[in-house]
């Protein structure tokens, strides 16, 4: 028997429910069936998937060493984390949720200091004038020496930071931060501001796969299967099925809806009896429908789409190109 193919997955929070939400929407619900507290689960139609409930920094170093196929973390920590990241994980595809921005703030009484020149500046004079580098506090170490050495800034030493980072510039620890944000109201609320320049990465929760795992035959064709599902949940996101029969239907007339309202013919033109089925975009709707009466169709029905599985899975294609042969 083939080992198992491993999905890490958040173990708590938001993350975790989303998740969840997520794979459940693509018809993949995660189970665990040995209760709430297990950290072992199942993807139901999916006997050959583990599911690892793992916290979103341990799934990076997971996905790093190949103990783990895919992964749900943000791209913040993969970044962070993975010395070289992008040769040796391959970030799937954006979820949609995790949000968070990696920034650099400074207190707001620097009015002065609004760019990454700006605090170039001030970091060589406060080191004149003080005989010490300013400090950084951050959980970020290798994402803030990248970045400030893209914007040529050495005058500087980054303070680990174990707690809560916003908070180091008030106690005297740090003079500035690289933290997350996602409204930025903490950061004011501990009188600080996000340099104009200053967002070193717009993170999200990824679908990320290693290229260090055991990658199988048989784990590519569940890689497959599970990607196929996926995307075949995005692609109907983003379209309603229309349906309508009348003899005016033709060519001519398909072509200008195609043009017009960005629809797709999933099964080719009108048959014989004038049958028409399109996916349309959800905006285009009323006007479509408006179109397809316009020139004789007496009904047009509309209706919610849940899976649209395609011949090609750009979803399959990309992890099939980073992992090669």
């Amino acid at each position: 028997m083939s080992a198992p193919f491993v999905l890490a997955v958040p173990s708590k929070g938001r993350l975790q429910e989303n998740a969840e939400a997520f794979f459940a929407r693509a018809g993949m619900a995660l189970t665990k069936p040995g209760g709430a507290r297990d950290y072992r689960g199942t993807v139901a139609g999916l006997p050959n998937v583990e599911v690892a409930y793992l916290s979103a920094s341990e799934i990076a170093a997971n996905l790093a060493r190949g103990a783990v196929h895919f992964g749900v973390t943000g791209e913040d920590l993969l970044r962070e984390n993975i010395a070289e990241a992008d040769t040796r994980v391959l970030l799937i595809d954006g979820l949609g949720f995790g949000y968070a921005n990696v920034v650099v703030a400074v207190p707001q009484a620097w009015i002065d200091v609004r760019t990454m020149a700006d605090l170039d500046d001030v970091s060589t004079g406060f080191r004149a004038q003080h005989n010490r580098r300013m400090r950084v506090a951050t959980k970020y170490i290798n994402l803030t020496r990248g970045f400030f050495a893209q914007h040529n800034i050495v005058d500087y030493r980054i303070v680990e930071s174990a707690g809560a980072t916003e908070g180091a510039p008030a106690v005297g620890t740090a003079e500035m931060i690289v933290d997350i944000t996602t409204t930025g109201a903490t950061l004011a609320a501990n009188g600080l501001k996000v340099l104009d320049d200053g967002v070193m990465l717009r993170s999200q929760a990824n679908l990320v796969a290693s290229r260090e795992a055991d990658w199988s035959a048989d784990a590519r064709e569940t890689a497959r299967v599970i990607l196929d599902q996926i995307a075949s949940r995005a692609r109907a996101s983003k379209y309603k099925e229309v349906r309508t029969r009348f003899a005016g239907c033709n060519d001519a007339l398909l072509a200008e809806a195609h043009q017009r309202f960005g629809v797709v013919s999933p099964f080719g033109g009108p048959t014989s009896s004038g049958m028409l089925t399109l996916h349309c975009p959800p905006a285009q709707l009323y006007g479509l429908g408006s179109f397809l009466r316009e020139h004789g169709a007496d009904t047009v029905s509309v209706a919610s789409l849940d899976y649209v599985f395609d011949k090609d899975n750009p979803l399959f294609s990309k992890l099939a190109a980073f992992l090669g042969h």
